[in-house]
């Protein structure tokens, strides 16, 4: 009996391990399908991503009280941006910010989210410049 309990908690910690070695590599950026958009770009944890056209110049014009409104992707210290993600035609970088922090972008133009969404409501595309980012 305690052989299986130790063999039953070795595998667990190895899916755990596994599963956290995966979500670690997997990156900021995912492809999601959406009823309302069809598939879009999004956090991993499926909050729409947007890009504002304020922004065609590709510089971060988003601060202050916008960026609390419009939280940027932020690239996490020690985190790796891939250039592509599967399923995703574009090229996804990195811009730093004037606030000395890095800012995932897609095709060079700054990502952000919205404060008031969640993962089943899309609440802010086209308002303001703001468009939830289409995968193609």
């Amino acid at each position: 009996m305690r052989r299986r309990l130790v063999t039953m908690l070795a595998v667990a910690a190895a899916l755990t391990v596994g599963g956290s070695a995966y979500a670690a590599h997997m990156g900021p950026v995912v492809k999601w399908q959406t009823k309302q958009f069809g598939p879009i770009l999004a956090t991993p944890h499926h909050l729409a991503l947007y890009t504002w056209t304020k922004e065609k110049d590709g510089k971060v014009h988003c601060t202050g009280s916008c960026a609390a409104l419009w939280p940027p992707l932020l690239v996490m210290k020690g985190e790796m941006v891939p250039k592509h993600v599967a399923g995703v035609m574009g090229t996804f970088g990195e811009k730093r910010r004037p606030d000395g922090h890095m800012q995932v972008t897609y095709n060079g133009k700054p990502l952000y989210t919205y404060k008031n969404d969640t993962s089943t409501k899309i609440l802010c595309n086209g308002m303001g410049g703001w468009f939830v980012v289409k995968a193609h």
